[in-house]
């Protein structure tokens, strides 16, 4: 049973305090328009009684939170919001800072290029790593390997180096590190928390990564100028030696199975064949694929902040916030769908609902109705992701799960970037509200030809 669901109430305190048996035919009829004590417990009762599948109803709609049951997953999970924030602040602080050296926003794009490229490569490398050695290890030394360069962006611009290049070489590092560990994170949780609830681990891991994008940018940009560009990356550093101490307090996480001997490009490979060719984990990549190529407009956010909602000051930071905030408001509600079992039939049905509210964002006229549009939009992207991570953690064998969390890793790092530059190319050519409309009818259109063609896919119920 979910730890937020109560026990229903006892016999007694539905039937209310009246004495004997209430609720029989002499209690009922004791007086004549007169009402006894019975009669009150009765009625105190029925009110009771009807009160409590209503709260029963409530808390099945809210986050199912029986994973944090498990202690090695909850100080795991626990470290991760001061993570999450932290990250997101170095996320602001880099481009803030080369923006600064260069005053160019085409380095500020060369920079995230840059850091793109060693996140791929070694987020593939450090999901064949994870299957030939003790994820705990790597995750030690992968999150020490993180603070370290977290530490040295601090010293760099605490101590006004100014180098770009010492700049952009340290994300470089920082994002090979990240690479490495995230792989290795997500193939541990189904080693933390039992099979049936890894749906419900994965919506509690989105509600964090949700609200690390929420406020660690707004929380990062309020910092600068009070506190300076430097603090950012200190606090990024300091939270991380709070995941090192939840890492340190995990179990041994050795290989299980058949797990090669060493990870090598052959064994890269081999989680690339395994991904594609069975069908029903390369549809998840590809229903991942299509939602967001078709339908992440945040290219546009600026031009669309400047023209179509020209007037509203606050309009760029309400359009970049909604979707966050809506993933974590799905996530809080997530109890609603995590324990439903057609894991394939949810995901198109929560990339198609992706796509509707994208329609209704390109079509909105007004900034609060584009906001809504884009919160419904996070509600059903948290809804997507938790039930492809579970087809992932629950169709893969444990010594290929480390693999395909480094193919998730590269498809979920490529699909924004080349979302980007699809609707950067669309909106210059089209219009911004006609190209974003037009990708969230793609979306909805693939998920219909998903449906339809890929039955597999469809019909996949987890066996949970």
């Amino acid at each position: 049973m979910s730890s937020v669901t109560s026990t229903p109430p006892s016999a007694a305190s539905e039937q209310g305090g009246g004495g004997g048996q209430p609720g029989t035919p002499g209690d009922g009829a004791t007086a004549s328009g007169s009402s006894t004590g019975a009669d009150s417990g009765v009625e105190a009762g029925a009110e009771s009684g009807a009160a409590a599948p209503r709260r029963g109803k409530l808390r099945k709609l809210a986050v199912d939170t029986r994973p944090l049951r498990h202690p090695a997953y909850r100080r795991l999970w626990t470290s991760s919001i001061v993570t999450a924030m932290g990250s997101q602040m170095t996320a602001v602080a880099v481009p803030f800072q080369v923006y600064q050296l260069t005053n160019s926003s085409g380095w500020v794009g060369i920079a995230s290029f840059c850091g793109l490229l060693p996140l791929i490569v070694f987020g593939l490398w450090g999901g064949a790593i994870a299957d030939t050695m003790d994820r705990r290890k790597l995750m030690l030394l992968t999150n020490t390997g993180v603070a370290v360069s977290s530490i040295a962006l601090w010293v760099q611009a605490a101590l006004h180096v100014d180098s770009i290049a010492l700049l952009i070489g340290l994300l470089m590092v920082q994002q090979a590190m990240f690479g490495m560990n995230s792989p290795a994170r997500s193939a541990t949780i189904p080693r933390l928390v039992p099979r049936e609830e890894l749906p419900a681990a994965n919506a509690l891991s989105g509600i964090v990564m949700s609200v690390g994008g929420l406020v660690g940018p707004m929380v990062g940009g309020a910092l600068i100028p009070i506190t300076g560009l430097s603090t950012l990356y200190l606090l990024d550093a300091c939270g991380l030696t709070v995941t090192l101490w939840a890492v340190l307090r995990l179990p041994l996480l050795p290989p299980l199975g058949s797990a090669p001997k060493r990870a090598g490009v052959g064994h890269i490979v081999e989680g690339f064949r395994v991904g594609l060719s069975n069908r029903l984990l390369a549809w998840s990549f590809g229903v991942d694929l299509i939602a967001m190529i078709f339908g992440m407009p945040r290219a546009l956010f600026p031009q669309m902040a400047d023209t179509t909602f020209a007037g509203n000051h606050l309009a760029l930071s309400w359009l970049y916030a909604a979707i966050p905030l809506g993933s974590v408001l799905g996530g809080l509600l997530s109890g609603s769908f995590s324990r439903l079992h057609r894991h394939g039939l949810m995901t198109i049905v929560a990339v198609g609902a992706w796509g509707a509210a994208i329609i209704g964002f390109g079509l909105s006229g007004n900034i609060a109705l584009a906001g809504l549009f884009l919160a419904l939009g996070g509600a059903a992207d948290l809804m997507s992701m938790v039930f492809r991570q579970s087809i992932l953690q629950t169709v893969v064998t444990d010594e290929l799960k480390g693999r395909m969390q480094g193919v998730f890793t590269v498809v979920v790092a490529g699909g924004p970037r080349l979302a980007d530059l699809a609707h950067g190319l669309a909106g210059a050519a089209l219009g911004t509200r006609t190209a974003v409309t037009a990708g969230g009818v793609l979306v909805v259109v693939g998920m219909i030809a998903v449906a339809v063609l890929v039955p597999q896919y469809r019909d996949y119920r987890a066996e949970i």
